[in-house]
């Protein structure tokens, strides 16, 4: 019986692919308190986040490290996985040390940041792929939006009773198969009857441009990178017609 001598087109270690590069990542600052706290993110650093904010604390303030060290840090992660430099283990590390250090500041200025705007996510009923879906909630999370992740699996009654409920600027969905992301349709005609307008942005690997054009409110997300621009132009209002023709011209 023949055996295999070699595991590595097999077995990928994606927690490890791109290491070396976010070492060298594109992000820099004059002060070297942010430049730590921009660094730790880029690279998931967990372990010494809370210690690098808190340097940082000494002398920036709280907004400042936000907006100069997160938030560019995590910008700097989106750039590394639209280039396909991180996976999808390095983006979730770097979303939670960021968080971590956005709820150091939080405390620091005595109230929590306020959101630009509530984003449901979730992943379409009958299917189990919800990995895309992560990487737009951490994308959405540290852009400043506060997100309603539904999960995966998720019934067309729970979506439309979340939507009623939270009242979010948009909505989106993600799916992996073609035979569950007919459940958008079914959303999108569910919240017609309700009278209810917003930007539903969908996505995922089995989802076309040319189906979610083919009914109201839909948007297609050609990758989660897109999201946050998105969400943006919903708060300022544009309507879903109008993010159609922008997004999908």
């Amino acid at each position: 019986m023949a055996a295999v001598a070699n595991f590595d087109n097999i077995f990928v270690r994606y927690d490890l692919v791109g290491e070396v590069e976010a070492k060298g990542a594109r992000v820099a600052s004059k002060n070297p308190a942010l430049q730590r706290v921009m660094q730790c993110v880029v690279e998931g650093d967990t372990d010494n986040i809370v210690d690098a904010v808190n340097e940082a604390l000494k002398v920036a303030d709280p907004l400042e490290v936000i907006n100069e060290a997160l938030v560019k840090g995590m910008n700097e992660v989106s750039r590394l996985w639209d280039e396909g430099e991180y996976y999808l283990p390095q983006a979730i590390i770097a979303s939670d040390a960021m968080l971590m250090g956005l709820e150091i500041c939080e405390k620091k200025m005595g109230q929590s940041l306020e959101k630009k705007g509530v984003v449901i996510t979730h992943t379409a009923e009958g299917d189990i792929h919800d990995l895309g879906q992560k990487i737009v909630n951490a994308l959405l999370r540290a852009n400043g939006y506060e997100v309603i992740d539904l999960g995966k699996d998720v019934p067309v009654d729970e979506v439309v009773a979340a939507v009623k409920k939270y009242k979010p600027v948009m909505l989106t969905g993600t799916a992996l198969m073609t035979t569950t992301m007919t459940a958008f349709e079914r959303i999108s005609n569910r919240l017609r009857k309700e009278g209810i307008e917003l930007p539903f942005v969908c996505g995922g690997g089995a989802v076309s441009l040319e189906y979610v054009s083919g009914f109201d409110l839909g948007i297609w997300g050609k990758d989660a990178s897109q999201a946050p621009g998105m969400a943006q132009d919903a708060v300022n209002g544009l309507s879903w017609q109008q993010m159609r023709e922008k997004w999908n011209a």
